[in-house]
């Protein structure tokens, strides 16, 4: 590894520490600015599209 920087010390992390969810398969959005700043967290993001969901009359199980 002699093009590792010094500055790059990994030695207090963890091997494989997120390769479950990668296994998993995780959906990434990108949100506009604004719509980031009115639903900050990712319980937010979920909380408003189930409400929407739920509006609409379909079931969170039958959408892929």
């Amino acid at each position: 590894m002699a093009d590792m920087l010094a500055e790059y010390d990994f030695r207090g992390g963890a091997r494989g520490k997120y390769a479950k969810r990668y296994v998993e398969g995780t959906n990434l959005v990108v949100l506009e600015p604004e719509v980031a700043r009115a639903f900050p967290t990712s319980a937010d993001v979920n909380l408003a599209l189930r409400t929407l969901i739920d509006q609409k009359g379909q079931s969170t199980t039958s959408i892929a």
